[in-house]
């Protein structure tokens, strides 16, 4: 698993994402409103908008905020063109970083994305840099006090999971995209509860990081995830465990 993969669970665990729900509304109504115009309404046949409306249920978004944001899609009800943009670039120490935005004015995110890049000491790049270094697979993580590792592995390969790694407190669940539904499936069917679930983009190398380099790397990792077009950001960097949680720590005091 990725450090921004371990980076994204931590700060879960500790209830970031709590302190900013109206920013998180904000970001995954956008992403329905996008799911819903490019590939249709029906949970059934648009995977992207299944996902979508799975991180609502996650934040506890209300179901009317969810029909309203399908419908705006659709073209039911009137509202905001967005647009999805991908930026690819560096962060500092080299670390590959991609970019996942939702705009209605695409010059001018694209000019804000830029300035913080610059301002925490990474640069963008030009299409394909970076996304080379990327493929896009479902990650499920589970806390190893849920299940033990035989009945896991048993559970998702058996549904299509490809790798289940672990480090000192998770499991993490390796899965092909088109997998990920079923094996998400195959977990609550057996009543198994997991930390986070979540299709993301895997690096095939990273860079590792110590304390100075981490907090710099964070820092910019941060200040991306805050601005509000930013729906995901995906970087390379490879942070120890207690570093992260060192660095988690101090943010909260």
């Amino acid at each position: 698993m990725s450090g921004h993969n371990k980076w994204s669970s931590i700060k879960h665990k500790k209830g970031a994402a709590d302190a900013k729900r109206g920013q998180v509304f904000t970001k995954v109504i956008k992403e329905i409103t996008v799911a819903a115009r490019e590939g249709g309404g029906s949970l059934e046949t648009n995977s992207r908008l299944r996902a979508a409306v799975a991180k609502a249920k996650e934040a506890n978004m209300p179901s009317d905020n969810v029909k309203m944001a399908i419908k705006r899609g659709t073209g039911e009800l009137p509202g905001v063109t967005y647009e999805t943009m991908m930026y690819e670039g560096y962060g500092p120490n080299g670390v590959a970083i991609m970019i996942e935005a939702v705009t209605d004015n695409k010059n001018r995110t694209t000019a804000e994305i830029r300035n913080i890049m610059s301002k925490k000491g990474g640069n963008i790049a030009g299409s394909g840099s970076v996304a080379w270094i990327f493929s896009k697979k479902g990650l499920i993580i589970l806390d190893k006090n849920t299940i033990k590792e035989d009945e896991l592995m048993n559970i998702v390969l058996d549904a299509g999971a490809e790798d289940v790694q672990s480090d000192a407190k998770n499991f993490e669940v390796m899965i092909p995209p088109q997998d990920y539904e079923k094996v998400k499936t195959a977990l609550q069917d057996k009543g198994i509860k997991w930390e986070t679930a979540e299709l993301t983009m895997e690096p095939s190398s990273k860079v590792k990081l110590e304390s100075s380099e981490a907090k710099q790397v964070l820092n910019l990792v941060e200040a991306l995830e805050e601005h509000e077009d930013v729906q995901e950001v995906y970087a390379n960097f490879d942070i120890p465990d207690e570093i992260l949680e060192q660095i988690a720590n101090e943010q909260e005091e």
